[in-house]
């Protein structure tokens, strides 16, 4: 059987011959098939033969041997491409594989205009747009051709389709840099060009206009570059332009450059040298954040602000001289810029930013500028080589942490303005032994002299009404304290740690001495605490082992637990008939207490321990009518009731002569005691021969000249 193609006549037929293609005709036989160009005349036509089953063909590579085919003149070797297909059949089993095409074109025009060209598979060169048909579905290799003076794209692996056309294109770099035009004006948009030292053109070849700016992070990570000049002309620098370029070295920024973005040279670790000419008047938050290897830096005059962050972990960076005309300093400006000596701030600025100067521990003075009325949070933390500030009168505010950390600071005079002290304000500012404060301020917040362990002396101003938690902690050398009466509330821990304090007067007006607020303050000899005291807190006195004496209002309704704990110079204490709580081991190993005299009925709570660990023959005396109390012990101490008035008395007569007499009443009968006397409540000192009483009156054999004294104060001690 055959199939005749209309106006040819096949000369003999032949086995059939399998084919797959769109563009070709199939003519079914009965036992073969006839392959026809569309025409059904000789034409050109691209066949990729691949296998070929019978009639001698063996396959080779994208070709196949034909033999004895009617229409061929010869048998041989039909490779891809253009050949001619004849009138006539084929003799041969033969399998076409499915095929689809590729475009690609190239850019930018300039590259396309200096000869650039692609291929498929190293096939023939094409130009940009143009496509290839007839390609096998699979992967294929798409490669371009090097330009002189441009950036060869790399190679690319594209996916063919049956029956599509695959698109892909190609950008070519004009000496490493991407970019766009805007009229004439040119933006360096990237870089993939091989880094070290790198001049930016001002033009380039074939582009109609100048570079004018340099785009965000147009070079963001390209750490082979060492060095860079930027070309006259170019007024920006983009967000971010340099980031990360850790092998920059050195960089000049012409006079045309106004703008400098964001983060344009953060992380440029290895930059030493930083030339900034004339013109700029904005440089963005964090422009030079990390740039550790920066030494010096000089900031045109034409900038009006020192932005966020914009010296942040500048490590190396000695000193910066700031240009009359800014007008403020940012937040983390100069933060961490530990090798930093020096810094001018002009009397221009008014605002100094949170943690502005913070860790610069490397400066040593400071001098801040009239016309800044705020200093902010944190803003010279850590400033450990301080040691001297001047704070102007323009200040009204210090902020929390302000100067926390300023080890090196000996001295520092608030001035009046000031109204407000922020928390922990002067922490740790442990060689301040001089302190000048403003007698504005209305309160003294939480922690603000903590650890400041070289202040003596403070002098607390009149108007302040609180003293915070923390507010003096651990000033060890403090000797003195003076808190006016217009205090009414001392946090917890106040002056806790102050072991060098010897005497402290509570004003009238506070109501509660809170926990810890004189723990540890070992040269404590005395308190005077104010009948408006209600309460004692925990651990008020612990530790005060040079507390002598003590005596508790009669406003006092509760003692803390451990509130005198180790008071281990405390001889005698007496509970008034206020109090009605007692706290557990409230005045545990008080190794020097030998008596505690209550004053009324026994305390309705009364803790575990509380005189334990005490002087040995320990006794409470209790009024014989108050009830709670049994004798001869009562809560496993040793107890003894008095008669009603039975407490003694020192009484002081003055003659006409000035001569002073002390007599005693109510003694106890077998107790021995001892007169002294002290001129500061702080330091005392016998003043008469020890004696046992043998009745419950006494009178000495000592007189005193009052007109030997501005003050003297007297007191009867029970001595075992």
């Amino acid at each position: 059987m055959r199939s005749e193609i209309p106006g040819e006549k096949p000369e003999h037929q032949e086995a059939s011959l399998k084919v797959r293609r769109a563009n070709w005709l199939l003519a079914a036989a009965a036992s073969w098939l006839v392959l026809a160009a569309a025409s059904a005349h000789a034409q050109n036509a691209t066949i990729d033969w691949y296998r070929v089953a019978s009639g001698g063909g063996v396959s080779s590579g994208n070709g196949c041997t034909i033999m004895g085919t009617i229409g061929q003149a010869e048998p041989g070797l039909l490779q891809a491409g253009n050949v001619t297909v004849a009138e006539g059949f084929w003799s041969a089993d033969a399998v076409v594989p499915p095929k689809g095409s590729l475009q690609v074109t190239l850019a930018p025009a300039g590259a396309v205009s200096a000869g650039a060209q692609w291929q498929v598979d190293g096939g023939p060169w094409q130009s940009s747009g143009s496509t290839v048909p007839f390609l096998a579905v699979g992967s294929h290799t798409v490669a371009f051709s090097a330009v002189s003076g441009w950036l060869t794209p790399p190679n690319q692996i594209v996916t063919i389709t049956e029956n599509n056309t695959a698109t892909t294109s190609g950008t070519y770099i004009l000496g490493g840099f991407s970019f766009t035009v805007n009229s004439t004006a040119i933006t360096i948009n990237g870089y993939s060009g091989p880094g070290g030292v790198l001049a930016i053109p001002s033009t380039l070849p074939g582009v109609n206009g100048t570079v004018t700016a340099i785009g965000p992070s147009a070079f963001q990570g390209v750490s082979s570059l060492t060095s860079v000049t930027i070309p006259d002309g170019v007024t920006s620098i983009g967000d971010s332009a340099f980031y990360g370029c850790s092998g920059l070295r050195s960089m000049t920024i012409p006079s045309s450059v106004t703008t400098i973005g964001d983060y344009a040279f953060e992380g440029c670790s290895d930059l030493t040298s930083l030339t900034i000419l004339g013109s700029v008047t904005s440089i963005g938050d964090y422009a030079f954040y990390g740039c550790s290897s920066l030494t010096s830096v000089a900031i045109p005059k034409s900038v009006t602000s020192i932005g966020k962050g914009m010296f942040y972990y500048c490590s190396r960076l000695m000193s910066v001289t700031i240009p009359e005309g800014v007008t403020s300093i940012g937040d983390d400006a100069f933060y961490d810029c530990y090798g930093l000596t020096s810094v001018t701030i002009p009397t221009t600025v008014n605002s100094i930013g949170l943690e502005a100067f913070r860790a610069c521990s490397g400066l040593t003075s400071v001098n801040i500028p009239n016309g800044v009325t705020f200093i902010e949070v944190l803003a010279f933390e850590g400033c450990s080589g301080l040691t001297s500030v001047t704070i102007p009168t323009t200040v009204t505010s210090i902020g929390a942490d302000a100067f926390e950390g300023c080890s090196g600071l000996t001295s520092l005079t608030i001035p009046n303005s000031v109204t407000s002290i922020g928390q922990e304000a002067f922490r740790g500012c442990s060689g301040l032994a001089s302190l000048t404060n403003s007698s504005s301020v209305t309160s003294i917040g939480e922690g603000t002299f903590e650890y400041c362990s070289s202040l003596a002396s403070v002098s607390i101003p009149n108007g302040v009404t609180s003293i915070g938690v923390d507010a003096f902690y651990d000033c060890y050398a403090m000797a003195s304290v003076t808190i006016p009466n217009s205090v009414t509330s001392i946090g917890e821990d106040a002056f806790r740690g102050c072991s060098g304090l010897t005497s402290v007067a509570i004003p009238y007006g506070v109501t509660s001495i809170g926990s810890e607020t004189f723990e540890n303050c070992y040269s404590l000899a005395s308190v005077a605490i104010p009948t408006s005291v209600t309460s004692i807190g925990e651990d008020a006195f612990y530790g005060c082992s040079g507390l002598t004496s003590l005596t508790i209002p009669s406003s006092v309704t509760s003692i803390g637990q451990e509130a005198f704990r180790a008071c281990s110079s405390l001889t005698s204490v007496t509970i008034p008939n206020s109090v009605t709580s007692i706290g557990n081991y409230a005045f545990y190993y008080c190794s020097a207490l030998t008596s505690a005299y209550f004053q009324g009925n026994a305390p309705a709570s009364f803790g575990n321990g509380v005189f334990d660990y005490d002087a040995a023959g320990f006794t409470i005396y209790y009024p014989a009518n108050a009830t709670g109390f049994a004798t001869p012990t009562w809560n496993g101490y040793h107890a003894l009731p008095y008669q009603s008035g039975q407490l003694p008395a020192l009484l002081l007569a003055i003659d006409t002569q000035k001569a002073v007499t002390l007599t005693s009443t109510n003694l106890l009968i077998g107790l021995n005691y001892q007169v002294q006397g002290s001129s500061d409540l702080s330091n005392w000192g016998n003043q008469d021969s020890q004696f046992t009483a043998t009745n419950s009156n006494w009178q000495s054999t000592n007189h005193w000249n009052a007109s030997d004294f501005n003050q003297f104060f007297f007191r009867l001690q029970v001595v075992q």
